[in-house]
């Protein structure tokens, strides 16, 4: 694993294996909980990653086996006073996670052990989640006097449906790895999910096109906030873009000729 990533940060690390950018919340003490400082190093290292043209995917997991992130850090939380400090917590947490999901390339999160709160938030934010056997994913807010803020009320219907979304938000209960895919929230179960979201990733860029994975991505997200004719609409703009491209020109030519492509980027 090469670090060509390189920044100096407390809560987090950033590495890079290959084309492969590798952000693991390091706070193992405290079950990688998310405080106020770990947000903005993630919103620093999203910015990193965003300006190194090497990186090609990101996987997203948290460091030791017990926990992804087991939520917020309830401490700071307990010291908010007032309905204006509290909605600008939210905003802050949902703009982070909505430039992860806004990634122009295949984001995975990769779950190992408890994503609670926060953690379930920034593991939904990423494109696929694969998560361990012993994963507890939950959004228990409600046992706080809360509601999840960052994006969990939104992203979780939308994965799961309305009804199992309620369900899980307010019973506040927990789901283990089974029933979460069994539901759609994780894509996949396996004892390594870090190795598993690499292979997966290294599979996807061997043989895909990064602008059109960027363009499929970009037209699910804005789909779904749609009407389904405005959304075909938005389908016709970006396959019009995509046919511009020369990828689209490089992979066409290569499927006549029956070898593999050499995309670009381009």
């Amino acid at each position: 694993m090469s670090d060509m990533l390189e920044a100096e940060f407390e809560n987090i690390t950033l590495d890079q294996d290959g084309p492969i950018g590798i952000l693991t919340i390091n706070r193992p003490k405290s079950l990688n909980a998310l405080n106020i400082d770990t947000f903005r190093e993630i919103a620093e290292a999203i910015m990193l990653i965003e300006e190194n043209p090497e990186v090609e995917a990101l996987i997203v997991t948290g460091a030791g086996d017990k926990a992804f992130v087991a939520g917020a850090d309830i401490t700071e939380i307990a010291d908010l006073e007032g309905a204006f400090n509290g909605r600008d917590l939210s905003l802050q947490g949902q703009d982070i996670f909505q430039q992860i999901a806004q990634l122009p390339f295949l984001t995975i999160a990769a779950v190992n052990g408890y994503a609670l709160g926060g953690g379930l938030e920034l593991a939904m934010a990423c494109d696929l989640r694969i998560a361990s056997p012993n994963a507890k994913l939950g959004l228990p807010e409600a046992t706080l006097g809360l509601l999840p803020g960052y994006g969990g009320t939104q992203r979780l219907p939308r994965l799961v449906g309305v009804g199992r979304a309620l369900d899980i938000m307010v019973s506040a209960r927990l789901v283990d790895a089974k029933e979460a895919k069994d539901i759609g929230l994780v894509n996949e179960v396996v004892d390594q999910p870090l190795e598993r979201a690499k292979e997966y990733a290294h599979n996807v860029l061997s043989k895909t096109a990064p602008l059109a994975v960027g363009l499929i991505k970009e037209a699910v997200r804005r789909g779904m906030d749609t009407t389904f004719a405005d959304a075909l609409e938005i389908e016709a703009d970006l396959f019009g873009m995509a046919v511009a491209t020369e990828d689209r020109k490089e992979g066409t030519k290569a499927f006549l000729e029956k070898r593999k492509p050499q995309f670009k980027g381009e």
